[in-house]
């Protein structure tokens, strides 16, 4: 548990120094003069160097476990909140980006490695403990832009660089532990009495069809979050003729509710089964995600808290259930999803920051709530007991 609080505290400076980029999206907006495509742009850089990253990390450190990666991850974050705090131009914005992204894409497969191999038998819980350090980090986000970037402006990035020193640390102390780990997991390999059969491995067609229904909930997730925390301000500011700070309770609400969401997405997943949470946590969000355009400013607070407690309940259980799929491939699963998720919402944030500025915030806002009806399709995933038969 020691070790599954110190990757989940990890996990949660990362998150908040990568989620404060979309979170102050409008104040750059005002003082480099940024259009919509270019926030959009931003936002894709930041997600498509995590996206394109994190795979391929993961399947290396899947023939190769690394734990000085771990430190090292945080250390380009570090770097990154230095350009952000210094960027003179949209040009800066897109490196310091690029350095957050590649921290990301570090942290992300080898800390779940850390994870899976802390957690013995409760799978679930360990994967939902790591991630919502993750969320409670995204929830943050926006309490620190009102509380330090909007009093300090830009440079108050700089005391972002504590968060990542801390992180530095933590990362250290969890990397040592991970060595010792690895060593003893060699040992028990070695020692283990030969003859004993490994279970048979899912076909290729089951597995393509069940990972194409995770991405596909991934992209409604994911996507939807992405307007969400890049542009639901603008429309809650031109909607209620209201500031930035009142919009960033939103965007908080949401996100603290997902961190209680991730939080029990993990063991109920364990008691009542993965493939229907996944269903639930996706399709669960389309009601509240279609009346949130129409509700009044405090009725918008309490729908984000709905959204994010039901939506952000079932990405740890996706992943799990992704490991299940494709076991001894856990660093590249890790690394895939969470690639996915953020190439998914930079894809996203660029697509649709092209049409607010061809067709509007408020119209595109209401779009993007249809997305969670996707989760209709998670009612085809092969049930739990599938998975166990064909093995």
């Amino acid at each position: 548990m020691t070790v599954l609080l110190g990757v989940s505290t990890a996990h949660l400076l990362n998150d908040a120094m990568q989620s404060v980029v979309p979170a102050v999206f409008p104040l750059f907006q005002q003082s480099l003069q940024l259009s919509f495509t270019q926030i959009g742009w931003i936002a894709f850089t930041l997600n498509l160097t995590a996206s394109i990253l994190q795979p391929l990390i993961g399947a290396y450190t899947d023939r190769r476990p690394t734990p000085a990666l771990l430190p090292a991850g945080m250390l380009f974050t570090l770097l990154g909140m230095v350009c952000l705090a210094l960027a003179p131009s949209f040009g800066m914005l897109l490196l310091a980006a690029s350095l957050i992204g590649v921290g990301s894409s570090v942290l992300h497969p080898e800390s779940s490695r850390v994870a899976h191999l802390a957690a013995g038998q409760k799978k679930g819980l360990a994967q939902s403990i790591f991630q919502v350090g993750g969320n409670t980090g995204q929830a943050l986000a926006p309490l620190m832009v009102v509380f330090i970037v909007m009093p300090l402006g830009q440079r108050g990035f700089l005391w972002f660089t504590l968060l990542a020193v801390i992180g530095i640390v933590v990362q250290s102390v969890i990397a040592r532990w991970y060595a010792g780990a690895l060593q003893r997991s060699a040992q028990r390999r070695r020692s283990r009495t030969p003859g004993k059969l490994a279970p048979k491995p899912l076909s290729k067609r089951f597995t393509i069809y069940a990972m194409s229904i995770l991405i596909l909930m991934l992209f409604s997730k994911f996507v939807y979050l992405a307007s969400m925390t890049g542009y639901y301000a603008f429309y809650y500011m031109e909607r209620y003729d209201l500031p930035l700070s009142a919009a960033q309770i939103c965007l908080f609400a949401l996100q603290f509710a997902g961190m209680a969401g991730t939080l029990l997405g993990g063991p109920l997943a364990d008691r009542f089964g993965r493939q229907r949470m996944i269903w639930f946590s996706i399709l669960g969000t389309a009601p509240f995600s279609l009346l949130l355009p129409y509700a009044g400013p405090t009725a918008s607070v309490l729908l984000c808290i709905v959204i994010g407690l039901i939506l952000m309940s079932g990405f740890s259980v996706i992943i799990v259930y992704a490991q299940e799929l494709l076991p001894g491939h856990i660093g590249t699963v890790a690394g895939l999803l969470f690639g996915l998720s953020f190439g998914l919402g930079g894809l996203g944030s660029v697509l649709m920051g092209w049409l607010m500025d061809i067709h509007g915030v408020s119209i595109m806002i209401q779009w993007c709530a249809y997305l969670p009806l996707l989760g209709l399709f998670a009612l085809l995933l092969p049930k739990d007991s599938e998975l166990i038969r064909q093995e």
